[in-house]
């Protein structure tokens, strides 16, 4: 079953509660997220993007997966 953005959001949201999290799309299986967490500073990008793969839990793994595609943008708050 796809899933809804507030889903995404929430799951974002366990692991990093402090964050800005946007989260656009409406197909459920193709999504956006932007995440701004003051923990990504100093990391590059790619750790702070696994981090916040790693917080969606198994979600998107397999073909399966119940969702297919995130485009995720990730940075420190300014």
């Amino acid at each position: 079953m796809p899933m809804q953005r507030e889903e995404i959001e929430a799951l974002i949201r366990e692991t990093f509660p402090n964050a800005d999290i946007h989260v656009e799309g409406d197909d459920g299986r193709h999504m956006a997220a932007t995440v701004v967490d003051e923990s990504f500073r100093g990391k590059t990008r790619v750790q702070q993007q696994r981090a916040v793969y790693a917080a969606l839990k198994g979600k998107m793994d397999g073909a399966d997966g119940e969702l297919h595609a995130l485009s995720l943008k990730t940075r420190a708050p300014n």
